[in-house]
């Protein structure tokens, strides 16, 4: 009967005495019968299942007991509403006088109504932004299959379409760097296919700004000792420790590329006399660097352009920012990738992390000292209106749901800024 009901009646009694339920379900039935004719007899209707089960609640306190009555009823709202005005004809229950007064007709539909705009409107926001594409990633997209198919064979090593005519060569391990490359618009890299630097790309080296772009491990510093030897090396890169060229997002890529190491400054070692390895050592070049040419690499050119020293005082403060927002985009690099979500203060201090899926919870249990979310995932309405109501004032994602509302006091960066 639940499941077919129109409408719930609930009513309130109240009686000078103790009474139990049973008492209020026969003075229900043997108060109202008669009363409204042979088609709304009460029991009549609930053995044809026009009306439900008679709910009853009752409390006694100080010698008088009151509650509750709930009846469910698939009458149509005129036969509803008089069989309801009907129980407020009962005036004893049990021994004790009584008097019962309707509080509401609930109309069922109307509450499963509701319930079903609330759910669409928590699957407009949800359940569609996985399967939302604006114009810009769809062009993002396209752009990125045409760079991947850009690979071409230079002497049967694979390599990027510009390897050819750039004036400067990036060399890498293996095809998947190369492919990585491309897909952030970086055309002029070659791949050496193994420990062994294959002759064409020794003579690459030769007459051509060469960077050797390498993994953090033992491999790639067998490579790059091979290339100092057999080619002629202008500049060294590391991907971060562990990690390999082809697993690099695009800010990783671009930074590693712009702090690379003049091959000069490896010529002589101390630390690794002291024990430390090529890497540790190409890691712990500050001094050396500093001294170094700065350098600038077009990512679409894939050439390398000279940047004046400038003033001390200049390199000083613009150092300051560097690092400042090397701290910032060392959390992006973390975030991206892992399906997580990380909120920051003002100072780039770590205050939260946990899955994305539970943005909205992590963003509003942060304190008010947030400043900063990143998070691997969709930023949705919710989440939005909770980093606004924080004074959280930047939220990097990796795409955006349905916001309807964009808060003045909250920025929206894609990571793939970075």
């Amino acid at each position: 009967m639940e499941d077919t009901a129109k409408y719930l009646i609930h009513a309130d009694f109240v009686a000078d005495g103790v009474i139990e339920r049973s008492d209020v379900v026969g003075a229900v039935f043997g108060q109202t019968e008669g009363l409204l004719g042979d088609e709304l007899e009460l029991r009549d209707l609930q053995e044809s299942s026009k009306l439900g089960r008679i709910d009853v609640e009752v409390t006694s306190t100080g010698g008088q007991s009151q509650g509750t009555i709930t009846i469910a009823s698939s009458l149509d709202r005129v036969e509803t509403a008089t069989l309801a005005a009907a129980l407020e004809a009962i005036e004893r229950i049990g021994p004790s006088q009584a008097s019962v007064e309707i509080q509401r007709i609930e109309d069922v539909r109307a509450a499963k109504r509701r319930e079903v705009v609330e759910r669409a409107k928590e699957l407009l926001a949800t359940a569609f932004d996985e399967q939302v594409m604006d114009s810009r990633a769809i062009l993002e997209e396209v752009r990125e299959s045409i760079r991947v198919e850009d690979i071409i064979e230079y002497e049967g090593l694979p390599a990027g379409p510009r390897v050819e005519a750039s004036d400067a060569v990036i060399v890498v391990e293996g095809r998947a760097d190369v492919r990585n490359l491309l897909r952030y618009g970086i055309k002029n890299a070659i791949a050496v296919e193994g420990t062994d630097v294959p002759e064409p790309v020794a003579e690459l080296t030769v007459d051509r700004t060469a960077t050797a772009f390498l993994d953090g491990d033992r491999g790639g510093e067998l490579i790059r000792e091979e290339l100092m030897q057999v080619g002629d090396l202008d500049y060294v890169a590391l991907s971060p420790p562990d990690r390999s060229v082809e697993d690099l997002s695009r800010h990783e890529v671009h930074t590693a590329l712009q702090e690379k190491i003049p091959v000069e400054a490896l010529e002589v070692r101390p630390s690794e006399e002291a024990g430390d390895s090529p890497a540790e050592t190409l890691r712990g070049s500050t001094q050396t660097r500093d001294n170094a040419e700065a350098v600038a690499m077009s990512a679409e050119a894939g050439s390398v352009a000279e940047v004046p020293s400038g003033d001390t005082s200049e390199r000083v403060e613009e150092t300051a920012e560097q690092t400042e927002a090397e701290t910032l985009a060392d959390h992006v690099s973390r975030v991206a990738g892992t399906d997580t979500i990380r909120i920051l203060d003002d100072q780039f201090e770590t205050l939260g992390t946990g899955d994305a899926s539970d943005a909205q919870s992590l963003v509003e249990e942060a304190g008010t000292t947030a400043a900063t979310v990143i998070m691997d995932g969709t930023v949705n309405q919710k989440s939005l209106d909770a980093a606004a109501e924080r004074g959280i004032s930047r939220v990097y994602a990796t795409d955006q749901g349905d916001i309807v509302k964009q808060p003045a006091t909250v920025r929206i960066r894609s990571l793939d800024e970075f």
